[in-house]
C-alpha cells in the first residue's frame, strides 16, 4: 500500500509541472484571435429590471451558443436561469414611460402597445397590422397617445375611444380648378334666366350646409410634399401638435460598395453613405393648431447669433467678405414639457455644429426665448451633450420651473440647472472631470451620476442632490461601473470590469443618505478557465508630457526582459478612450500586446489628442488639423520610450485601425525618422471621402475649408514614405470604404514606392467578424514588426 501511495504521489508531482507549463504555453496569434465566445466567454449586457424589482434580466451566453440569450437573476433565491422563448414572449417590454406615480408603465413591443399595472402584470392594448410606437400618457393620464402610420392617435383607458389628431399626406394637395371670368359671367346669367336652376342651387347649398354641420370634426389634411414627418407630439392641453419635417437633398450621391464573394456568384452592390460635403437634409419645426385648424412653421431668424459666421473663414478672405447674413440651418429637438404642461423647452442645434441653444417655446404665439447658448468655434460635443446636430443631449425638468442639462461651458461636461422664472443658472457639478452619465431619481430629488473624477481612467457612481452640493461616492473598486437602478430604487445592478477582467454583473443595495455603501455582490462568472490560465498583465497607466506641456494619459506594457524594441498602438474612433483601468473594447489588441510583451517588446497605448474623457480642449485638439497634435502626441510617446525604457529609436513600430490606421499612415508619411514600420488597418486615407457628420465637425466641409483637408489627408503626404508600411482593409467596408486604400495604392505606385503591401479581406466589413481574418491580419502585423524592427 505504501509503494502504491508513493507511486501515485510521484505521478501526481510529475504531472503538476507538466499541466502548469501547458496552461502557460506561449501565446500565439492563432490562439488569441479565436472566436471570443468560444474560449474567453461572453459578458452580460443590456441590463434591465422587472417592474416589481425582484428580477434582473440580461443578455448572456455561458453555453457558447451562436447568439446570446436572455437570462434572469432572482433576488429572492439568488439563482440565474435562462428564460425560455415561450416565457420571454410573455415578459413585459424593456423600455417605455411611467405615469407620475411611477407605478404604471407604457411600452411598445413588436409594434403594439402594452401597459404594465402596479402588480407588474403586462396587458396588451393594441393588436393591429399597423405599427404603433412612442406611447406616452396624456396630461390627465386617462388616455395614452401614440404614433401610427406617421399620425398621432389617442386611446382612452376607460372607454377605449380612439381619436386621431393628425392626417399627414405625402405629395401636394390638388385643389379643384377655379372657374375663369367667362365661366363666372355665364353661370350668373344662367341663374338669372332660369328660375328652376336657381331653386335647385339654393336647395343644394342648404343641404350642403346641413351635411357639413352634422359631419364629425376630422383632423386637417396636412400635405407635406416629398418631406418626411417625425417627432409628432401632442401638447399637454391637447390644443397643438408639434412635428418636424425633413427634406432630404436628392442630389446627394451615395457610394456603392461592391461585394465580390456572394452566394449567387455575381457581384452585388451595397448602397452606402454619402461623402462629407454632400448636400444635406433640411429641417423645419411646425405647429398644428387643432382648434384653429391651421399649421405654422417656427421661424428661427430671431435666435441670437443665428447669423454668426465661423472663425475659420478668416483664412479665406473671399468667402469671409461674401458671407451672407442669413440664418444658418438648424434642427430643433423637442419640445420637452413640464409636468404641469404649462412650460416647454426646445434644444436648437446648428447644422454646422458651432452652436447649441436651449430655448423656451411658446406654442401659442410660436415664439422662442433664449435660456442658454453654448458656442464652440470647433464643434459642440461632449458627454451628455451629443457630438452631432441630430442629438438633443441630456435635458429634463426638475420641477415645473427648472430644467437640468449638461454643458461644456467650463471646458468639462458638467450638470447645470436653470430656473425659467428667475433666469438663475446653477452649476451643479464642477471640476476638471466629466459627468459621463446621468439618471434622475423618480422623486426628482437626486441624480445618480457616473464621473471620472477619481482618475480619468476610472468611472464611479455617485449620488447628488438635484440642488447640487456634495456628492456621495457609491462605488469603490478600481475600474469602471455601469449602473441600472431598480424601479423601486432600493437596489442597483452594476456592470463592472477592471483592466485584466471582462465585464461582470453585480448587485448592491442603494445606501440611504449618510449610510456607508456595501460591497457589491457578484452575480455572474463569465470568463473561461482557459482564459484565466494565462497571467494577463495589468498595464501601467502613466502620464507623458506632450510637446506643448500637457499630460497625455497612456498605458504601458513592460516586458521582463526588454529586446530594446517598442510598438505604439493607436486606438480608433478618434473620440474614444483606451488608456483606462477597465476592460478594453480592444480586447484582441490587449491580448496581442501581452504576446508582444512576452517577446520582449515594450508596448505603449496612448489617449492622444481628441480622445474622450479629458474635457473640451483635449476633445477639440484636432480641429482643422487631423494628423497634427494627435500625431505629435504619439511621437512624444516614442521619445518618452527612448528616454525611460532605453528603446532603440530605430526600432519603434506603430499600428492601429480606422483612426489608428490614419495616424499610422500619417506617421510613416510625415515622421519617417520616428517609426521604422507601421500597420495601417482600414485607414482613412482622404478625409474628403469619409462621412459627413464626423468629418464636417472637425474639418468643416471640403468645399469651404480645403486647407484643413489638404493638411489632414494622408494621400497628399504619401511621397514621404521611407520605411515599411502594411495596409489591411476589408473589401465590404461600408464605413471607411475600400476605395480609400485603392486610391492610396495607385498613388504609391505612381510615386514608385516599393516598401509597402496591401492585404485585402473580401468578406469583411469595417469591424472584422471571422477568426480567420483576424488571425491572418495579426500574423502579418507580427511578421512586419519581427522582420523590420
Amino acid at each position: 500500500m505504501k509503494l502504491n501511495f508513493h507511486f501515485l504521489l510521484f505521478l501526481l508531482i510529475s504531472f503538476i509541472p507538466a499541466a502548469f507549463s501547458q496552461s502557460l504555453a506561449p501565446l500565439t496569434v492563432g490562439k488569441i484571435m479565436r472566436d471570443p465566445k468560444m474560449w474567453i466567454g461572453t459578458s452580460p449586457s443590456d441590463i434591465t429590471w422587472a417592474d416589481d424589482s425582484k428580477t434582473i434580466y440580461f443578455n448572456w451566453n455561458p453555453d457558447k451558443n451562436p447568439s446570446d440569450s436572455l437570462y434572469g437573476y432572482s433576488l429572492s433565491d439568488k439563482k440565474i436561469s435562462k428564460i425560455k422563448l415561450a416565457d420571454r414572449k410573455k415578459l413585459a417590454g424593456r423600455n417605455g414611460v411611467y405615469n407620475r406615480r411611477q407605478d404604471v408603465r407604457l411600452y411598445e413591443k413588436n409594434g403594439d402597445i402594452f401597459i404594465v399595472d402596479p402588480k407588474g402584470q403586462p396587458w396588451q392594448i393594441t393588436n393591429t397590422v399597423d405599427r404603433e410606437t412612442d406611447p406616452v400618457f396624456s396630461q390627465d393620464e386617462l388616455s395614452f397617445i401614440f404614433v401610427r402610420n406617421n399620425n398621432l392617435f389617442s386611446i382612452k383607458l376607460t372607454s377605449g375611444q380612439n381619436t386621431q389628431y393628425t392626417d399627414f399626406k405625402t405629395g401636394n394637395k390638388k385643389d379643384d380648378p377655379k372657374p375663369g371670368e367667362q365661366e363666372k359671367v355665364f353661370k350668373a346669367e344662367q341663374l338669372a334666366l332660369f328660375e328652376v336652376l336657381k331653386e335647385r342651387k339654393e336647395k343644394k347649398d342648404l343641404g350642403k350646409k346641413v351635411t357639413e354641420a352634422e359631419k364629425p370634426q376630422r383632423p386637417k389634411e396636412i400635405y407635406i410634399g416629398e418631406k418626411t414627418v417625425s417627432h409628432q407630439q401632442l401638447s399637454p392641453n391637447q390644443k397643438f401638435v408639434t412635428y418636424r419635417l425633413t427634406k432630404p437633398d436628392k442630389s446627394a450621391k451615395s457610394t456603392n460598395v461592391p461585394n465580390y464573394v456572394t452566394e449567387s456568384g455575381f457581384t452585388d452592390d451595397i448602397s452606402s453613405r454619402v461623402k462629407v460635403g454632400a448636400p444635406a437634409s433640411s429641417y423645419e419645426f411646425w405647429v398644428y393648431d387643432i382648434e384653429k385648424d391651421t399649421t405654422r412653421k417656427l421661424s428661427v431668424k430671431d435666435i441670437p447669433g443665428i447669423n454668426d459666421k465661423p472663425d475659420y473663414l478668416k483664412d479665406y478672405p473671399k468667402q469671409d467678405t461674401s458671407w451672407k447674413k442669413t440664418e444658418r440651418d438648424v434642427v430643433i429637438h423637442g419640445p420637452i414639457w413640464s409636468e404641469n404642461g404649462e412650460n416647454a423647452v426646445v434644444v436648437v442645434r446648428s447644422l454646422d455644429s458651432k452652436d447649441r441653444w436651449i430655448m423656451q417655446l411658446n406654442v401659442d404665439s410660436l415664439s422662442l426665448k433664449l435660456l442658454d447658448r453654448q458656442r464652440d468655434e470647433a464643434w459642440i460635443g461632449g458627454p451628455g451633450i451629443g457630438g452631432y446636430p441630430t442629438s438633443a443631449g441630456e435635458i429634463e425638468w426638475l420641477d415645473n420651473e427648472t430644467i437640468y442639462f449638461q454643458s461644456e461651458e467650463t471646458g468639462y461636461s458638467h450638470l447645470y440647472s436653470f430656473n425659467i422664472k428667475t433666469g438663475k443658472k446653477t452649476e451643479l457639478t464642477s471640476g476638471k472631470f466629466e459627468v459621463q452619465n446621468v439618471t434622475l431619481s423618480k422623486d426628482k430629488k437626486s441624480f445618480y451620476i457616473i464621473t471620472n473624477e477619481v482618475h480619468p481612467g476610472e468611472q464611479h457612481l455617485y449620488r447628488l442632490a438635484s440642488t447640487g452640493g456634495k456628492r456621495a461616492q457609491l462605488t469603490q473598486n478600481t475600474g469602471a461601473h455601469e449602473a441600472t437602478l431598480s424601479p423601486d430604487e432600493s437596489k442597483i445592478a452594476i456592470r463592472y470590469s477592471k483592466s485584466t477582467a471582462p465585464w461582470e454583473l453585480y448587485i448592491m443595495d442603494n445606501p440611504k443618505p449618510g449610510e456607508k455603501p456595501a460591497q457589491p455582490e457578484r452575480v455572474t462568472e463569465s470568463v473561461s478557465k482557459e482564459f484565466l490560465s494565462y497571467p494577463w498583465r495589468e498595464a501601467k497607466v502613466v502620464t507623458i508630457k506632450a510637446t506643448d506641456g500637457l499630460p497625455i494619459y497612456a498605458r504601458v506594457y513592460e516586458p521582463k526582459n526588454s529586446n530594446g524594441k517598442a510598438v505604439i498602438f493607436v486606438h480608433g474612433a478618434g473620440y474614444l478612450q483606451n488608456a483606462h483601468k477597465w476592460w478594453s473594447q480592444y480586447f484582441r489588441e490587449y491580448m496581442f500586446h501581452n504576446l508582444l510583451t512576452d517577446k520582449g517588446y515594450t508596448v505603449l497605448d496612448m489617449d492622444y489628442r481628441a480622445s474622450s474623457g479629458y474635457g473640451r480642449d483635449w476633445r477639440t485638439g484636432i480641429y482643422r488639423f487631423m494628423g497634427g497634435k494627435d500625431l505629435t502626441d504619439n511621437t512624444d510617446g516614442a521619445a518618452w520610450l527612448v528616454k525611460n525604457y532605453k528603446i532603440n529609436p530605430k526600432s519603434i513600430g506603430v499600428y492601429g485601425g480606422s483612426y489608428g490606421g490614419f495616424i499610422t499612415s500619417m506617421g510613416l508619411f510625415t515622421k519617417p525618422d520616428v517609426f521604422k514600420a507601421g500597420a495601417a488597418l482600414r485607414p482613412v486615407t482622404d478625409w474628403a471621402a469619409y462621412n459627413h457628420p464626423y468629418t464636417a465637425n472637425i474639418l468643416n466641409e471640403p468645399q469651404a475649408d480645403s486647407l484643413a483637408y489638404r493638411k489632414s489627408s494622408p494621400i497628399y503626404h504619401a511621397a514621404g514614405l521611407k520605411n515599411h508600411l502594411l495596409i489591411c482593409h476589408g473589401m465590404v467596408d461600408v464605413n471607411v470604404h475600400y476605395q480609400d486604400v485603392v486610391r492610396l495604392s495607385q498613388r504609391l505606385i505612381e510615386l514608385g514606392k516599393d516598401n509597402w503591401e496591401l492585404a485585402s479581406y473580401p468578406m469583411e466589413d469595417h469591424g472584422f467578424v471571422e477568426a480567420s481574418s483576424w488571425t491572418d491580419e495579426y500574423k502579418r502585423i507580427l511578421k512586419l514588426f519581427e522582420d523590420h524592427l
